[in-house]
């Protein structure tokens, strides 16, 4: 077998590195924050839009400042959400409503136009849509209406000339002086507009991955969400991926320098370098660390009763019921044992119904614990006439009832013992015999 040259080699990388950053990145600018990345973009972008097209279905369009990888969505409840930077909070609705008036209003902008100008024509915009937008004199709104635009600072759709975006909440509303760039803004928007009747109808079209069927979208789940459990696809996507999770593991490697953990349950793609995630268990902060925590104390209470493998006579477990009113309750126990004793926040302390919902939402992001109901396996959210069925009636793996009786509440995931620790607290003189005993011999 010949060696690639290092030609060979210092080309897959470069192309790997750039891919990985589209993939992490959807919008790249020549001067935002990873300009020095984008002349690799524009060096392989022939390759880069071809492999992205075979591979994902994904459209990529660069131009001589930016680059705009065009994903599709994976269906209800999969979306990837915005967040304030400076709090973490995440958009709200009416957030939401903001950035998109203010994007249907800059298409069409001049190339420089004043905050209070930009403000007057997205009130009047929300006018001629037949939305209702709360009185931007609030403070609240105004932080709002901020947070919209400063989004779009960050992607490149507006510049900050003279003054900042953030002028808006200023209680006296100052002003500011605005650069357009017009064809960023045409290029936000990815999903079918036109299409959709409605919002759900938007999510449903996004998600269709066209003549790629079960291929295409498997591989968008895969690359784009923590783990994919194979209730999380129809008949159709686990018989394509049964018969070719070995081939698209490496695939999945060469590409993007992903690698495939496989098991009964589903298939997780990790990154090595930790580049590839807006999403980190362990992480820092009174959320991730509860959430940890919480994980340990579930996966601990609740073990699968006789899990197998249908192929071998068994019975496929991907998720266990957590019984009603155990989140609470474990809660409540990592409050007083870790949370008055650290550092945790004083706010999510006294509102533990609000800690548990932030909890709850970073694991089911994590696809570690989900709320009980229909999953993909069972057609839901998928766009009209989509293969759901596997071809020929060939077998595929049974997941009917993997999850447990559909009684409502919660679902503690199979990927979650992956993520369980085990915290131990040594006595004083544990401690001492411990470390005695790892002391190097004398010499």
């Amino acid at each position: 077998m010949t060696l690639p040259s290092a030609h060979d080699v210092a080309l897959a990388a470069e192309r790997r590195t750039a891919a990985r950053l589209l993939l992490a990145h959807p919008l790249v600018t020549c001067d935002g924050p990873y300009n020095d990345t984008f002349p690799l973009i524009r060096r392989h972008a022939d390759w880069l839009a071809q492999r992205f097209q075979q591979v994902f279905g994904y459209r990529l369009l660069v131009e001589a400042s930016y680059a705009r990888l065009f994903k599709a969505g994976l269906g209800p409840g999969s979306g990837h959400r915005l967040e304030r930077p400076s709090t973490g909070t995440p958009f709200t609705p009416r957030t939401y409503a903001y950035l998109t008036l203010a994007l249907s209003v800059l298409v069409t902008a001049p190339e420089q136009l004043l905050l209070s100008q930009l403000v007057a024509d997205l009130r009047a915009a929300a006018v001629d849509a037949g939305i209702e937008i709360s009185d931007t004199g609030r403070q609240a709104e105004r932080r709002t209406l901020a947070a919209a635009l400063r989004q779009l600072v960050d992607w490149g759709v507006l510049a900050e000339t003279e003054g900042h975006v953030a002028a808006v909440a200023e209680e006296r509303g100052g002003e500011a002086l605005l650069t357009v760039d017009r064809e960023i803004a045409r290029a936000v928007v990815a999903g079918p507009l036109a299409q959709s009747r409605d919002g759900a109808d938007l999510v449903r079209r996004a998600a269709d991955p066209g003549f790629g069927g079960p291929r295409t979208y498997v591989r968008r789940r895969l690359v784009e969400t923590p783990v994919v459990h194979l209730d999380d696809l129809t008949g159709a996507e686990r018989e394509w991926l049964r018969t070719r999770q070995r081939r698209e593991s490496q695939a999945f490697s060469e590409l993007l320098g992903l690698e495939a953990e496989i098991r009964a349950e589903g298939i997780a793609l990790v990154d090595p370098d930790d580049e590839l995630t807006d999403l980190h268990l362990p992480g820092t902060g009174t959320v991730a660390q509860a959430a940890l925590l919480l994980v340990e104390r579930l996966v601990g209470r609740l073990r699968p009763e006789d899990p197998g493998h249908p192929a071998v006579g068994g019975r496929l477990v991907i998720g266990v019921p957590v019984p009603d009113g155990l989140l609470p309750e474990l809660l409540d126990e990592l409050i007083e044992e870790y949370g008055r004793r650290g550092t945790w926040q004083r706010g999510l302390l006294e509102d533990r119904d609000g800690l548990l919902t932030a909890v709850l939402g970073l694991l089911v992001r994590m696809r570690l614990v989900a709320p009980a109901g229909p999953v993909r396996a069972d057609g839901h959210g998928l766009p009209e006439g989509y293969e759901d069925a596997a071809p020929d009636g060939r077998p595929v793996t049974d997941v009917s009832g993997a999850r447990g009786p559909d009684g409502g509440g919660w679902v503690l995931l199979a990927a979650a013992a992956r993520f369980a620790t085990r915290v131990a607290v040594n006595s004083p003189a544990e401690q001492s015999a411990a470390d005695h005993a790892t002391e190097e011999p004398p010499r």
